[in-house]
């Protein structure tokens, strides 16, 4: 044992030795010295290292991020909060029609206006740490860094809901570094200064959420739930909510309608993704086992609502006329908050420029609600009647130019129609009818098309100035005669649209039968005192300098034309007492928060004086009485006071009628878009236009009869009297002219009475020839002649001038102008005497020819040798007569008598007296 031990010390002592020998202990020290050092040396250069990384990735990031400014608490906010919301749109009465055209549908909700269910959803969907994180979660960052670096198949993420929303209102999508770091940067700066309230808020107002049922993109959860579920978001159920929560992942891939507003055949990604969602907020605790159960096994696909008809397809021209005006409308308003005019706007074409392109921005981004005139009831019927009315007229052939191929190419025109009702006293524009098909013509022809008014331009700057100046009045005398009123030409113009002329006629009938030649001679009277300067107090905008002294204006022929509204709103002056108000579409708009921004006011401009806009609408109720338009009262199936005018356009490519009543005007157009006649066989182009223009008018009287059909009449105005005058020169009756039955009355002015006695008639007596009346001569046979009345020369000179010959063409051919004739009326003696007739007898009555002369004016009766009958030549060439013998001679204007005729024998002739004193026979 103690051996045992002995050897154990010793190696112990061994052991001792070797470590506490010198050459030992100096070799451990060595090599622990150089273990400690490399260690040290490790650390040293894992500590540099990760330094000099840390430093490197802070200096790059920093170099990402130099450029972006360090944003404001108020320029943040301004950009977060400028959400691109929709404008709506309403009919009259806050009928609504529906959002304003756009590439994107959004609408602005509070976030307590959000299901619960939605917003649980969104956040477990898209950012389980919303409520812990400081706008940045780092792992999820590094994590997607990774991912991107080393392109793994896999790629979950690394945006929470703030980086999103950094992403959306205040930088791009584009795939960076640098607008990653931004967005980073950014996100830590706007959870300082916002909540997550008013960040989570804002994210559920910016997102996209695929289509809605009209086809059209959406943004915003209310957007979302509205056009996929038909309710407010505050009212989406948990499977409704789930399914719009996993939309923003893939907005096109798993919306359920397509671009057309269809639902989808294949909606399997979207219901799978929906549970997605369901699955999440199971995990997050944020529903029960049971409610993932039963809002997973939902029917969702029965909650989305029917396809709903884009306002825009349905009311394409209405939609777009809105959107116009409003930009319009906006554009002076943000003018003039800047302290601009409406003249700025006029004379700077830049500073126009500027503030329209700002309120079109305006409209499609702030949500506005657009307020306008027009009668959704109204508006519906009319386009009804226009769809279905089959008495156009036929398409024609027109060569255009394809606009892809270059050829040129056959298509065929129809006829196209425009057509506006507008309210007088306050210029609203209650309907309108744009075109016939908007998907083949797009152009508003009611607003935007530019044409030819025709005679409907009569009474808007002829015969209303010709009165207000004191020219003419509706009892006026004018000649309708083949005058040469064009400067420098000696061939007669204008002509009648019947190409025939009428004689000596009223301007109120001038008026109503449409003549041409009356309303240019009044015009040429007076253009020098620029009556077009009344239109442009109208509204009319596309007058150009020679439309201001071209007589052929005054028939509608302008050097471009006018828009249905412009002429048609014109015309609603007279109703209004000639008071112009400007018709308009666009009540008020209210910003999204309640606030109206603009409202509309009335402006009336003095135009013409009451006196001469009721003496007009008395001669142009004349047009439908029994004028051009005179079958319009028999189509209407209701009856008001109306007057109104008919106009063609020149080579017939333009009709029209407009007319008015105490309460609205309506006016109508038709015509093919490449300008070429309206005539053809059947119905005239005239009547087409006036039947549709009394459907359409029917058609409104059905929705609002009061408005449409007044029961009041037009009110004469104080200073009106009624007069006679003398129908061939229209001065106060003179014995002569009431002696020809032409005495007639008619309205005034009491300023224009006329006070002069008439002049134009003096006596005479004439003699018929034929159908003809001539003068009689000195020598003439009274017993041929008859008491007449010859027009003064000089009132002839008065009316047509010295150059004009013709004055047959001056008396009207109707009955009550018989005695009236003219000073070239003369028959000249031919110097003969005339031919003897033939007569014959059948029974008791003589017969006998005509003489062969032309000077002849009548013929003598004889029995035996007694003249028993004059016979006026014109008159039938026959005589009753009783037994005897007869004949007859013809007797010429001067006086000259032809040698008798045959004899003829009426009965038996007396047996001889016989003298029973003397016995014999008496003579």
């Amino acid at each position: 044992m103690n051996e045992k031990l002995q050897a154990w010390l010793e190696k112990a002592k061994s052991i001792l030795y070797l470590f506490t020998h010198k050459k030992t202990v100096k070799g451990a020290r060595i090599t622990y010295q150089v273990v400690w050092n490399l260690i040290l040396l490790v650390l040293t250069v894992g500590i540099l290292g990760g330094s000099f990384a840390t430093g490197v990735g802070a200096g790059y990031f920093a170099a990402l991020v130099k450029d972006e400014p360090v944003r404001s608490y108020a320029s943040m906010k301004k950009d977060i909060y400028n959400y691109t919301e929709n404008s709506d749109l309403y009919f009259a009465n806050n009928v609504y029609l529906g959002k304003l055209r756009s590439d994107l549908v959004r609408e602005e909700v509070k976030l307590d206006q959000v299901s619960p269910n939605l917003t649980n959803a969104i956040i477990a969907t898209e950012d389980q740490y919303f409520y812990q994180h400081e706008g940045v979660v780092p792992k999820a960052v590094f994590r997607a860094l990774f991912q991107e670096v080393t392109n793994s198949a896999v790629q979950s993420g690394g945006s929470t809901l703030t980086q999103q929303l950094i992403k959306n209102q205040i930088l791009t999508n584009e795939v960076s570094f640098q607008r990653k770091a931004n967005e980073i940067l950014l996100a830590l700066r706007l959870e300082k200064f916002f909540n997550k309230k008013e960040i989570l808020e804002a994210y559920l107002n910016v997102s996209t959420f695929g289509r809605n049922s009209s086809g059209q993109n959406i943004a915003g959860v209310q957007a979302a739930a509205k056009g996929i579920f038909g309710k407010s978001a505050s009212d989406l159920s948990l499977p409704e909510s789930a399914f719009i929560a996993g939309l923003p992942q893939s907005p096109f891939g798993y919306t359920p309608f397509t671009r057309e507003g269809m639902v989808k055949k294949n909606l399997e990604p979207g219901l799978t993704r929906m549970k997605t969602v369901l699955k999440r907020m199971l995990d997050g605790g944020y529903i029960t086992q049971q409610q993932y159960a039963q809002a997973s096994a939902y029917d969702i696909t029965k909650d989305f609502i029917k396809p709903v008809a884009n306002p825009l397809e349905k009311y394409p021209w209405l939609s777009f006329e809105i959107e116009n005006r409003s930009i319009e409308v906006l554009t002076t308003v943000l003018a003039k908050k800047d302290g601009y005019t409406e003249k700025d706007l006029q004379n700077d074409d830049t500073l126009y420029y500027k503030y329209k392109t700002l309120a079109n921005h305006d409209l499609h981004q702030n949500g506005y609600k657009i307020y306008t005139t027009i009668d959704k009831g109204i508006y519906d019927a009319m386009q009804e009647v226009k769809d279905n009315y089959k008495f156009y007229g036929p398409d024609k052939a027109q060569i255009k130019k394809d606009p892809e191929t270059g050829q040129n190419i056959t298509i065929m025109e129809p006829v196209e129609v425009g057509a506006e009702l507008i309210e007088n006293k306050t210029g609203k524009i209650i309907s309108f009818v744009a075109g016939r098909d908007y998907q083949k013509q797009q152009l508003n022809h009611a607003t935007s098309a530019v044409r030819q008014n025709g005679s409907t331009m009569k009474p808007l700057l002829v015969y209303a100035p010709a009165i207000e100046l004191g020219k003419v009045s509706p009892g006026t005398p004018l000649p309708d005669v083949a005058l040469s009123l064009a400067p420098g030409v000696s061939t007669p113009w204008p002509r009648d649209y019947d190409l025939r002329y009428s004689g000596l006629v009223s301007a109120r009938y001038a008026l109503a039968k449409s003549y041409n030649v009356p309303a240019v001679k009044v015009y040429k009277e007076i253009v020098g005192q620029q009556p077009a300067k009344y239109l442009e107090k109208m509204g009319f905008t596309s007058l150009k300098k020679p439309d201001y002294t071209n007589l052929a204006t005054s028939i509608g022929s302008m050097e471009t034309g006018v828009t249905i509204e412009e002429n048609t709103n014109a015309f609603s002056t007279f109703a209004n007492g000639g008071k112009f108000i400007d018709a308009y579409m666009i009540e008020r708009i209210v910003d999204k928060n309640g606030k109206v921004i603009y409202q509309h006011d009335v402006k009336p401009v003095d135009v013409f004086k009451p006196q001469t806009a009721y003496l007009t609408l008395d001669m142009m109720r004349d047009v439908i009485k029994m004028g051009t338009a005179a079958g319009i009262k028999s189509k209407l199936k209701f009856s008001t006071d109306w007057a109104g005018k008919t106009g063609t356009g020149q080579e017939y490519i333009d009709s029209w009628f407009v007319a008015t009543n105490p309460n609205v005007t309506f006016g109508i157009w038709t015509g093919y878009d490449t300008p070429k006649s309206l005539k053809t066989s059947g119905m005239s182009y005239s009547q087409r236009t006036n039947n549709l223009w009394a459907e359409l008018m029917n058609a409104a009287y059905a929705i609002k009869p009061d408005l449409v059909a007044p029961k009041e009449s037009f009110q004469m105005p104080d200073g009106i009297v009624k007069r006679s005058i003398c129908a061939v020169s229209g001065m106060l009756p003179s014995a002569a002219c009431s002696k020809a039955g032409l005495i007639e009355s008619d309205y005034f002015n009491v300023n224009n009475v006329p006070t002069k006695v008439d002049d134009s008639l003096v006596q005479g007596k004439y003699v018929t020839i034929g159908n003809n009346k001539y003068l009689a001569l000195d020598s003439t046979p009274k017993e041929f002649s008859q008491f007449g009345l010859v027009l003064n020369p000089d009132f002839i000179t008065r009316m047509v001038g010295s150059n004009f010959k013709n004055y047959d063409q001056l008396i009207p051919k109707r009955d009550r102008w018989g005695k009236i004739l003219v000073p070239t009326a003369k028959m000249v003696d031919n110097g003969r005497i005339p031919n003897q007739v033939t007569l014959s007898v059948s029974g008791n009555t003589l017969s006998w020819s005509r003489s062969g002369d032309n000077d002849v004016v009548g013929y003598r009766v004889y029995q035996g040798h007694t003249k028993v009958a004059s016979i006026t030549n014109g008159s039938k060439l026959s005589y009753y007569a009783g037994n005897g013998t007869y004949y007859v001679t013809a007797v010429d204007i001067a006086g000259k008598e032809s040698v008798p005729s045959n004899l003829v024998e009426i009965g038996a002739a007396a047996p001889p007296k016989e003298d029973k004193e003397n016995k014999t026979t008496a003579p």
